[in-house]
């Protein structure tokens, strides 16, 4: 046998598996007939290469398969404390969403188990299965990506990330027309065969810093994918086949909202995060920060400490951050520090007071 009836083989048994739309399918089933077809023929080798990678793609996305939600308010609850301090009224404003949510999943599961209320389910199906869209507005450094990396988490379900900054076309997302030679599928179908499953909690990261030629095409295409109404049809250019993206919980990040088009803000829920503290900081750093870059760094608490007089300092060393990156860099660096100290059998044990702050940490 040869290697392209393999490949064909091989690829006749995954549409079996995938359990494909029928209409999907009884394309990919002729695509692959036209590959074997085409096998002795030298001059189309670029199109049956283009054949397979549309049939790979097809198969390869998740059109049935789904992770159980864990609908628990008091464990999302425990997450989030877990990983983020502070931001009390973000966390209320998304266990709220959480519990709202919680509500519809079991409405439409014990009414589609019942047969009651036909009506209702109808019109309503989609949305019940469905998350608000949370748009998180904040200066950089504040949380808002580990605070969607968070609640996928609470939810049990897969995180992917799409990061807007700098995409300079609406292709881009939407995938091209395998008219082209280059075509690829879009961003948002890669994610969705990334997550393997058809309800990932998806964030479209930085939705302000998309290239300015190309806003009004690219909020066109968000503006589909974040309508309930739409998105449960959305055609990517390269698959050129409706997927549906109505069980997927899309959470956006923006540093401001100046540059997101009114249709597109009309569709989610705004909610500010504030800017931390330098109280709120000190117990970030103690709590989170230190620990965890410590463990990274193959330290332990014999090996570092930090006096608490300096921790003021130690928060703001270039002057006010609205976020902790500049604190994680600042801490990084010490346990890097004390790391490369103990190899060089210097000491085993280290503490940072401001007597020694110097040695330590360059910006003093």
């Amino acid at each position: 046998m040869s290697i392209l009836t393999d490949e064909i083989a091989r690829l006749t048994k995954q549409v079996d598996d995938a359990k494909l739309p029928p209409d999907l399918e009884k394309r990919v089933m002729g695509n692959l007939t036209e590959s074997g077809r085409l096998e002795g023929d030298i001059s189309a080798r670029v199109h049956i290469e283009q054949l397979l990678r549309y049939i790979e793609w097809a198969v390869s996305l998740p059109w049935n398969h789904e992770t159980e939600d864990i609908l628990d308010v008091s464990k999302a609850q425990a997450i989030l404390d877990k990983h983020h301090y502070g931001l009390q009224s973000v966390k209320d404003r998304i266990l709220e969403y959480l519990a709202v949510f919680t509500l519809n999943q079991k409405r439409w599961k014990e009414e589609a188990a019942t047969g009651e209320n036909k009506e209702w389910k109808l019109s309503h199906a989609i949305l019940a299965k469905r998350a608000p869209i949370l748009c998180l507005v904040g200066l950089v450094g504040t949380g808002k990506t580990t605070i969607a990396k968070s609640i996928a988490e609470a939810l049990g379900r897969r995180f992917v990330r799409i990061a807007f900054g700098g995409i300079s076309s609406a292709l881009d997302l939407r995938g091209q027309s395998r008219v082209r030679p280059d075509a690829e599928i879009g961003l948002v179908l890669k994610g969705m065969r990334f997550a393997g499953t058809k309800n990932p909690v998806m964030l479209l990261d930085e939705l302000d810093r998309v290239a300015e030629g190309t806003r009004g095409d690219i909020m066109g295409v968000l503006v589909e994918l974040l309508d309930p109404e739409q998105n449960v049809a959305f055609t990517d250019h390269y698959l050129d086949y409706p997927f549906d993206l109505s069980n997927v919980m899309f959470i956006t990040t923006a540093n401001n909202t100046t540059n997101i088009s009114t249709a597109v803000l009309d569709r989610m829920e705004i909610i500010q995060m504030p800017s931390y503290s330098d109280e709120e900081k000190t117990k970030i750093a103690k709590d989170y920060v230190l620990p965890q870059l410590m463990r990274e760094s193959g330290l332990t608490v014999e090996n570092l400490s930090v006096d608490d007089a300096i921790w003021p300092k130690l928060v703001r060393p270039l002057g006010y951050d609205s976020g902790i990156r500049s604190l994680e860099r600042t801490m990084n660096a010490l346990c890097r520090k004390v790391a490369r100290m103990i190899v060089e059998k210097k000491g085993s044990s280290f503490r940072v007071t401001e007597q020694n702050i110097k040695e330590f940490i360059e910006a003093y």
